[in-house]
């Protein structure tokens, strides 16, 4: 993500995540509260 140098990732209001965005991206915890399941 060429806008930002750091993400803060929310779910229902409590922090899942920060920081780089590839890292970010690929978190566990990202992934599952905005894509679901497979």
């Amino acid at each position: 993500l060429g806008i930002s140098e750091k993400l803060v990732v929310l779910n229902f209001g409590r922090k899942i995540a920060d920081g780089d965005p590839d890292v970010v991206r690929n978190d566990p915890e990202v992934i599952e509260a905005y894509l679901g399941s497979s």
